[in-house]
C-alpha cells in the first residue's frame, strides 16, 4: 500500500477539496488517462485496487503511470471514546483530489482495452471519472 516513507508533521488539519485541479491536468506520459470530474479523497486502498484491476485487465500489457500519491495523514479515535484527550491516532492516507485531475494514464494498448481496463478501476473508485486520449 502506498504511503510517504517519511514525514515531517505526523498529524495534519482536514482539508476541503475546493476548486478545479490547476496541477495535473494534461495527458504527459501515456495515450490514455483516467480524470476525476468530481472532488473527493482517495484512500491508498481504493489506489492500489484500481492499479490491480487496470493491470489485470491489460493482462499486464504496455505501461501505466500512477499519477497521484496520498500524502495526507487521516486520524481517527477509537470507538466508545470521550471526548477530548486530544487527536486520535493515525488511520490511514488519503490523496486529495480536486475536479480535473488525471488519475491513472496508460500507454501501448489499444483505446478498446484501455477504456475498458479505467471502466473496471473506475468502479473501484468513489469519485465520478471519465476517459480522456490524447487525440482528443
Amino acid at each position: 500500500m502506498l504511503s510517504p516513507k517519511k514525514v515531517k508533521w505526523r498529524k495534519q488539519h482536514r482539508l476541503n477539496p475546493s476548486g478545479n485541479a490547476t496541477r495535473g491536468r494534461e495527458i504527459n506520459f501515456g495515450d490514455f488517462a483516467l480524470v476525476a470530474t468530481s472532488p473527493g479523497r482517495l484512500t491508498s486502498r481504493q489506489i492500489e485496487a484500481s492499479r490491480i484491476a487496470i493491470s489485470r485487465s491489460v493482462k499486464r500489457g504496455g505501461k501505466m503511470w500512477i499519477r497521484i500519491f496520498p500524502d495526507r495523514p487521516i486520524t481517527k479515535k477509537p470507538a466508545e471514546t470521550r471526548m477530548g484527550k486530544g487527536k486520535g491516532s493515525l488511520e490511514y492516507w488519503v490523496a486529495n483530489i480536486d475536479p480535473g485531475r488525471i488519475l491513472f494514464e496508460i500507454n501501448g494498448v489499444t483505446r478498446e482495452q484501455a477504456e475498458a481496463a479505467f471502466r473496471l478501476a473506475s468502479h473501484k473508485l468513489p469519485l465520478k471519472t471519465k476517459f480522456l486520449s490524447r487525440e482528443g
